[in-house]
Protein backbone atom coordinates (compact mmCIF):
# COMPACT_ATOMS: atom_id res chain seq x y z
CA UNK A 1 0.00 0.00 0.00
CA UNK A 2 1.18 3.67 -1.01
CA UNK A 3 0.69 6.31 1.69
CA UNK A 4 -1.93 8.76 0.87
CA UNK A 5 -0.67 12.53 0.84
CA UNK A 6 2.47 13.62 2.84
CA UNK A 7 1.72 13.34 6.79
CA UNK A 8 0.29 10.72 8.95
CA UNK A 9 -0.67 10.47 12.31
CA UNK A 10 1.08 7.19 13.72
CA UNK A 11 -0.66 5.70 16.75
CA UNK A 12 0.07 2.42 19.20
CA UNK A 13 -2.31 1.45 21.71
CA UNK A 14 -3.10 -1.51 24.44
CA UNK A 15 -7.26 -1.95 24.75
CA UNK A 16 -7.99 -4.34 27.79
CA UNK A 17 -9.84 -7.43 26.20
CA UNK A 18 -13.12 -6.61 28.46
CA UNK A 19 -13.44 -3.08 26.57
CA UNK A 20 -12.54 -4.51 22.92
CA UNK A 21 -16.08 -5.18 21.75
CA UNK A 22 -17.26 -1.68 22.84
CA UNK A 23 -14.03 -0.04 21.55
CA UNK A 24 -14.13 -1.67 17.73
CA UNK A 25 -17.74 -1.15 17.16
CA UNK A 26 -17.35 2.84 18.51
CA UNK A 27 -14.43 3.17 16.16
CA UNK A 28 -15.25 1.77 13.63
CA UNK A 29 -19.05 3.30 13.22
CA UNK A 30 -17.93 6.88 14.92
CA UNK A 31 -14.61 7.58 15.46
CA UNK A 32 -13.00 7.03 11.79
CA UNK A 33 -16.75 8.24 10.04
CA UNK A 34 -16.00 11.54 12.33
CA UNK A 35 -11.70 11.70 11.58
CA UNK A 36 -12.60 10.78 7.99
CA UNK A 37 -14.90 13.88 7.54
CA UNK A 38 -12.50 16.28 8.62
CA UNK A 39 -10.80 17.81 5.41
CA UNK A 40 -7.81 16.57 4.47
CA UNK A 41 -8.14 13.00 6.28
CA UNK A 42 -7.45 10.95 3.29
CA UNK A 43 -7.71 7.36 4.94
CA UNK A 44 -7.90 5.87 7.96
CA UNK A 45 -6.39 2.17 9.12
CA UNK A 46 -7.26 0.02 12.35
CA UNK A 47 -4.77 -2.62 13.05
CA UNK A 48 -4.64 -5.19 15.62
CA UNK A 49 -1.75 -7.46 17.38
CA UNK A 50 -0.64 -10.34 15.59
CA UNK A 51 -0.15 -12.32 17.89
CA UNK A 52 -3.79 -11.90 19.58
CA UNK A 53 -1.82 -9.83 22.47
CA UNK A 54 -4.37 -6.24 23.43
CA UNK A 55 -2.19 -3.69 20.97
CA UNK A 56 -3.50 -1.93 18.27
CA UNK A 57 -2.12 -0.04 15.40
CA UNK A 58 -3.79 2.70 13.70
CA UNK A 59 -2.37 5.32 11.07
CA UNK A 60 -4.42 8.20 9.49
CA UNK A 61 -3.19 9.18 6.46
CA UNK A 62 -3.17 13.17 5.69
CA UNK A 63 -2.92 15.30 2.27
CA UNK A 64 -0.33 17.65 4.04
CA UNK A 65 1.28 18.52 7.35
CA UNK A 66 -0.90 21.64 7.47
CA UNK A 67 -3.62 19.15 8.44
CA UNK A 68 -2.55 18.42 11.71
CA UNK A 69 -3.33 22.00 12.95
CA UNK A 70 -6.06 22.96 10.87
CA UNK A 71 -8.83 24.41 12.58
CA UNK A 72 -11.34 21.35 11.61
CA UNK A 73 -8.96 19.27 13.26
CA UNK A 74 -8.72 20.79 16.65
CA UNK A 75 -12.19 21.49 16.74
CA UNK A 76 -12.69 17.57 17.22
CA UNK A 77 -9.63 16.94 19.42
CA UNK A 78 -10.68 19.58 21.51
CA UNK A 79 -14.74 18.32 21.36
CA UNK A 80 -14.74 14.92 21.74
CA UNK A 81 -18.03 13.14 21.55
CA UNK A 82 -19.86 11.73 24.74
CA UNK A 83 -18.80 8.27 23.03
CA UNK A 84 -15.63 9.49 22.51
CA UNK A 85 -15.23 11.03 26.35
CA UNK A 86 -16.42 7.40 27.46
CA UNK A 87 -13.65 5.67 25.90
CA UNK A 88 -10.85 7.63 25.31
CA UNK A 89 -9.65 6.29 29.27
CA UNK A 90 -9.48 3.31 28.36
CA UNK A 91 -6.36 3.84 25.47
CA UNK A 92 -3.54 2.32 27.74
CA UNK A 93 -0.04 3.02 26.44
CA UNK A 94 -0.35 5.33 24.05
CA UNK A 95 2.41 6.87 21.56
CA UNK A 96 0.72 9.40 19.32
CA UNK A 97 3.39 10.85 16.50
CA UNK A 98 2.63 13.30 14.22
CA UNK A 99 5.02 13.07 10.86
CA UNK A 100 5.90 13.96 7.71
CA UNK A 101 6.36 11.21 5.45
CA UNK A 102 9.65 11.10 4.03
CA UNK A 103 9.16 8.07 1.66
CA UNK A 104 6.52 5.31 0.96
CA UNK A 105 6.42 2.83 -1.83
CA UNK A 106 4.35 0.21 -2.99
CA UNK A 107 0.46 -0.15 -3.80
CA UNK A 108 -2.32 -1.35 -2.48
CA UNK A 109 -3.77 -2.61 0.82
CA UNK A 110 -1.92 -4.91 2.55
CA UNK A 111 -3.01 -7.60 5.38
CA UNK A 112 -0.33 -7.39 7.68
CA UNK A 113 1.80 -4.62 9.28
CA UNK A 114 5.35 -4.22 10.58
CA UNK A 115 5.79 -1.33 12.54
CA UNK A 116 9.57 -0.48 13.55
CA UNK A 117 9.84 2.42 15.99
CA UNK A 118 14.03 3.68 16.21
CA UNK A 119 16.03 6.73 16.92
CA UNK A 120 18.89 8.02 14.76
CA UNK A 121 22.47 8.16 17.07
CA UNK A 122 23.39 11.72 17.46
CA UNK A 123 25.24 13.20 14.13
CA UNK A 124 24.09 9.69 12.43
CA UNK A 125 20.83 11.00 11.06
CA UNK A 126 21.46 11.30 7.39
CA UNK A 127 23.29 7.98 7.15
CA UNK A 128 20.53 6.49 8.64
CA UNK A 129 17.98 8.37 6.51
CA UNK A 130 20.19 6.95 3.16
CA UNK A 131 20.67 3.49 4.35
CA UNK A 132 16.40 3.11 5.09
CA UNK A 133 15.66 4.64 1.59
CA UNK A 134 17.52 2.45 0.01
CA UNK A 135 16.47 -0.51 1.72
CA UNK A 136 12.54 0.24 1.68
CA UNK A 137 12.53 1.29 -2.22
CA UNK A 138 13.49 -2.55 -2.69
CA UNK A 139 11.31 -4.15 -0.57
CA UNK A 140 7.69 -4.09 -2.42
CA UNK A 141 9.09 -5.96 -4.88
CA UNK A 142 9.75 -9.03 -2.81
CA UNK A 143 6.95 -12.24 -2.73
CA UNK A 144 4.70 -11.54 0.12
CA UNK A 145 5.42 -7.69 0.68
CA UNK A 146 3.72 -5.07 -0.94
CA UNK A 147 4.61 -1.64 0.89
CA UNK A 148 7.40 0.15 2.50
CA UNK A 149 7.36 3.57 4.24
CA UNK A 150 9.71 6.02 5.87
CA UNK A 151 7.97 8.74 8.41
CA UNK A 152 9.69 10.99 10.97
CA UNK A 153 8.04 12.61 13.51
CA UNK A 154 7.50 16.14 13.80
CA UNK A 155 4.94 17.41 16.52
CA UNK A 156 2.81 20.79 16.01
CA UNK A 157 3.15 23.20 18.93
CA UNK A 158 -0.61 22.77 18.88
CA UNK A 159 -0.87 21.76 22.99
CA UNK A 160 -2.30 19.42 25.03
CA UNK A 161 -6.20 18.70 23.66
CA UNK A 162 -9.14 18.00 25.34
CA UNK A 163 -9.04 14.14 24.08
CA UNK A 164 -5.31 13.70 25.25
CA UNK A 165 -6.47 15.30 28.88
CA UNK A 166 -8.81 12.52 28.97
CA UNK A 167 -6.04 9.91 28.01
CA UNK A 168 -4.33 11.16 30.88
CA UNK A 169 -1.96 14.17 29.28
CA UNK A 170 0.00 14.66 26.63
CA UNK A 171 0.71 11.42 24.99
CA UNK A 172 4.30 9.84 24.25
CA UNK A 173 5.72 9.67 21.14
CA UNK A 174 7.84 7.49 18.69
CA UNK A 175 10.44 9.76 16.45
CA UNK A 176 11.43 7.47 13.08
CA UNK A 177 9.01 5.20 12.00
CA UNK A 178 9.09 2.43 9.17
CA UNK A 179 6.12 0.64 8.58
CA UNK A 180 6.39 -1.99 6.02
CA UNK A 181 2.84 -4.02 4.67
CA UNK A 182 2.37 -7.14 3.04
CA UNK A 183 0.60 -10.72 2.82
CA UNK A 184 2.56 -13.04 4.48
CA UNK A 185 3.27 -12.34 7.83
CA UNK A 186 6.97 -14.61 7.22
CA UNK A 187 7.84 -12.07 4.75
CA UNK A 188 7.65 -9.48 7.10
CA UNK A 189 9.40 -10.68 9.89
CA UNK A 190 12.15 -12.18 7.25
CA UNK A 191 12.52 -8.30 6.74
CA UNK A 192 12.57 -7.97 10.60
CA UNK A 193 15.90 -10.60 10.24
CA UNK A 194 17.45 -8.83 7.34
CA UNK A 195 17.67 -4.93 6.54
CA UNK A 196 15.29 -3.74 9.98
CA UNK A 197 17.38 -6.32 11.86
CA UNK A 198 18.91 -4.28 15.39
CA UNK A 199 22.29 -4.81 14.73
CA UNK A 200 21.77 -3.97 10.78
CA UNK A 201 19.74 -0.83 11.55
CA UNK A 202 22.93 -0.02 14.79
CA UNK A 203 25.57 -0.33 11.95
CA UNK A 204 23.83 2.08 9.77
CA UNK A 205 23.04 4.96 12.68
CA UNK A 206 20.08 3.71 14.65
CA UNK A 207 20.12 4.08 18.14
CA UNK A 208 19.86 1.05 20.14
CA UNK A 209 16.64 -0.72 21.35
CA UNK A 210 14.66 -0.32 18.00
CA UNK A 211 10.93 -1.30 19.03
CA UNK A 212 9.14 -3.89 16.57
CA UNK A 213 5.61 -5.28 16.16
CA UNK A 214 3.51 -7.18 13.67
CA UNK A 215 -0.19 -6.19 13.22
CA UNK A 216 -3.19 -7.60 10.89
CA UNK A 217 -5.71 -5.33 9.33
CA UNK A 218 -8.77 -4.54 11.23
CA UNK A 219 -11.12 -2.25 9.39
CA UNK A 220 -10.24 0.61 7.07
CA UNK A 221 -11.98 3.81 5.54
CA UNK A 222 -11.13 6.58 3.13
CA UNK A 223 -12.89 9.74 2.91
CA UNK A 224 -14.86 9.12 -0.25
CA UNK A 225 -16.57 5.99 1.94
CA UNK A 226 -17.88 8.65 4.37
CA UNK A 227 -19.11 10.52 1.34
CA UNK A 228 -20.87 7.27 -0.46
CA UNK A 229 -22.48 6.42 3.22
CA UNK A 230 -24.69 9.66 3.16
CA UNK A 231 -25.62 9.45 -0.28
CA UNK A 232 -28.97 8.87 -1.26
Amino acid sequence: MTLLGRAAVAMWWDMAPDRRAEFEDWHSHEHFPERMSIPGFLRGSRWSAADGSEGFFVIYELDAYETLTSEYYLARLNDPTPWSKKMMPHHRNMVRSQCRVIASHGGGVASVMVTLRLSPQPGREDALSAYLRDALVALPSRPGVTGAHLLQTDTPKSGVTTEQRIRGGADAAADWIVLVSGYSDEALRQVLLSELQPTALEAAGASAGPSSSVFRLAFSMTCDDVTSTRSP
